[in-house]
């Protein structure tokens, strides 16, 4: 269901029936009224076929009569749950929607909604329901039975009986609200939907959400496993829209494509319509490095633990049957860790004489650590990390214990610890730079595949700038690495601020470069102001007295003192056309030589290459009449 419309919703109680107030005496009698007056109205919401570019469909979807109490359909349902009249008005509501889209002739699909218990409703079961569409001109094979989980189901072998049965007759079947229900990855394991519609959580505000973003791409990647149709509902905003469609999610819903009404419109309209036949690709938002998902949950290790009352003995044993064991966990009959017992430090004590006799028979808790380092399992590995280094050094060795609602889970390993950290700080350099947190190498190159794959498609073409700090390196040595640092950071601001960040990628490849992949159409002038604004920003980051001089002192490579102007800043651009290009790594090759040709100028410039791939000069080739050097004022 769209909740880009008031709460519905056609043939359930929703989720939103359990906050409404308790219907008067007043509203049973105006929903009493309704019923029997079949007072009921029906709205539609388009569904898009983003691949298609016309409808699939349209959700039917209910209101009470215009201007009375029960008009929203919140507090219709809220009655008819006070009432205990919700499959009667489950059931007028399907045959009032099933009318109105016979009476408007509206083509596709119809998606309807329905609860567990509605679908095992004998006026829906025993031929009544397809009496009413056969008489309407309807058949079961246009109808979309939309599931939607508004209570906890218990029994999924008679719910998946009950939806073979409609399936036998022809319908098809969706589930409703993706992420919102109690146990909805459930319900699409063993409901095999044809559809699965995302509720509007993950949609709305997608295009900025890095998290929502990866949340939304995986539910993409198991409905292709799976056969199923992604409809992706509550698009309100065409930045979101833009980013529905180009992870290529086959359908959508919302306020941006069309506002339920009496009478839809059938074919998709202009707003929707330009965006989909735009050129240009959204930026996807930056998940950087990945490293956010992690948790201790990663690092966990069930190790069987003992109970407090258990002898020292026990314990040895333990440790003596495997080897492999480190620690083990002392935990209670209600399942809280109350202790850590170190191998070492009993094997050690044992190992004393008589040790052993005295107190092997004695609680296992003489031995133990009783207050070890405990840690939820959802708490992030960096906090983790944090926490095991501010405590005391033995936490490193012993480990941790990881709980789950406060109950025992399992422990976890320093070692496990350095190494699942070590290896997100490798993958995170690839995906982005840890100076500016900008996107690296990895996401770079996909994006740039992005634009080649579109561009092959019939979209827009692109510029591929390369942004490269000249005198970088002897400021660095003259002014310290620290100083080194800033002017990196200012120049990945600046470019940044100067692109657009819903069309252009901004990456940082290492070091002082930077890559800019641009489908705005004023990119030189974009360019233009990043020389400007960096020739004027640079000056804060140098001394008076170099600043005076126009540059500063340095040493060459055979340690010869020299003089060094200024960091200045040059641009390597080309323009990527159709059929120039076919991977990221000739577009890289290209903007390389483009970027040495540009620091051959002096001061900040741009250098445009304007020849085909082909037509590359040499290194010692200079530039020809077909480019085009652009000097900051």
């Amino acid at each position: 269901m769209s909740h880009s419309h008031p709460p519905h919703l056609a043939l359930i109680a929703c989720s939103d029936v359990d906050v409404a107030e308790p219907a008067t005496s007043a509203l049973n009698e105006a929903l009493t009224g309704i019923l029997k007056q079949q007072q009921l109205r029906a709205v539609f919401q388009p569904i898009l076929d983003l691949r298609g570019r016309a409808y699939l469909g349209f959700e039917g979807l209910i209101r009470g009569p215009e201007g009375s109490l029960l008009e929203s359909p919140a507090q219709l349902f809220a009655a008819a749950q006070e009432a205990d009249q919700l499959l009667e008005l489950e059931r007028a509501c399907r045959e009032t929607i099933f009318k109105a889209f016979a009476t408007l002739q509206l083509p596709g699909r119809l998606f309807v909604n329905s609860s567990p218990t509605a679908l095992r409703d004998p006026s829906f079961r025993n031929g009544a329901t397809m009496d009413l569409l056969r008489g309407l001109g309807l058949t079961p094979s246009r109808i979309v039975i939309e599931v939607t989980e508004n209570q906890q189901i218990d029994d999924f072998p008679a719910l998946r009986d009950a939806l073979l049965h409609y399936r036998g007759l022809g319908y098809r079947i969706a589930i409703d609200d993706l992420g919102e229900g109690f146990s909805n990855l459930r319900m699409w394991s063993e409901l095999r939907p044809e559809f699965v519609k995302i509720d509007r959580h993950f949609v709305h505000g997608i295009a900025d959400d890095p998290l929502k973003f990866q949340l939304v791409r995986s539910m993409h990647d198991i409905a292709e496993t799976s056969g199923a149709f992604i409809i992706a509902e509550g698009i309100e905003r065409e930045a979101d829209f833009t980013t529905i469609r180009d992870l290529g999610i086959a359908c959508g819903q919302g306020y941006f494509i069309a506002r339920p009404a009496a009478t839809p419109p059938t074919q998709p309209e202009k707003a929707a319509l330009s965006a989909l036949s735009a050129g240009q690709i959204m930026v996807f938002p930056n998940a950087s490095a990945g490293s956010g998902m992690a948790t201790a949950r990663n690092l966990l290790q069930y190790i069987a633990p003992i109970s407090p009352l258990a002898p020292n003995d026990k314990v040895y044993e333990r440790f003596e049957a495997d080897p492999e064991i480190q620690v083990l966990p002392v935990v209670d009959d209600g399942g809280t860790p109350v202790g850590l017992i170190n191998r070492h430090n009993l094997i050690d004590r044992f190992a004393r004489p008589f040790r052993r006799e005295l107190y092997g028979k004695k609680p296992c808790t003489m031995f133990m650590d009783p207050a070890p380092l405990v840690v939820d399992h959802q708490l992030p590995v960096q906090e983790v990390s944090r926490m095991v280094s501010r405590a005391s050094s033995h936490y490193l060795q012993d480990g941790f214990v990881i709980t789950e609602n406060g109950r025992y889970a399992g422990v976890g390993s320093g070692q496990a610890l350095m190494a699942l950290i070590t290896e997100l700080q490798i993958s995170a350099a690839r995906y982005a730079n840890p100076l500016t947190q900008l996107p690296g190498n990895v996401p770079l190159n996909e994006h740039t595949d992005r634009l080649l794959e579109s561009l092959s498609a019939g979209g827009a073409s692109f510029a591929t700038c390369y942004f490269d700090i000249d005198n970088f390196k002897p400021f660095n040595d003259a002014y310290g690495y620290r100083r080194g640092d800033d002017v990196i950071q200012l120049l990945g601001r600046l470019l940044v601020g100067v692109a657009d960040n819903r069309r252009d990628f901004v990456g940082h490849v290492g070091g002082d470069d930077f890559v800019i992949l641009f489908q705005s159409d004023d990119w030189e002038e974009r360019c233009a102001k990043a020389l400007r604004y960096f020739d004027e920003q640079i000056l804060t980051l140098v001394e008076p007295e170099d600043l005076q001089r126009g540059g500063f002192a340095g040493e060459d490579r055979k340690g010869r003192p020299v003089f060094n102007p200024l960091p200045s800043l040059s641009i390597g651009a080309v323009r990527v056309l159709p059929g120039q290009f076919h991977t990221h790594h000739e577009i890289s090759a290209v903007c390389a030589s483009a970027k040495k040709q540009a620091k051959k100028q002096p001061g900040s410039s741009l250098f445009i290459e304007r020849r085909r791939p082909m037509q590359q000069p040499s290194p010692q080739e200079g530039v020809s009449s077909d480019d085009e050097v652009l000097s900051a004022v």
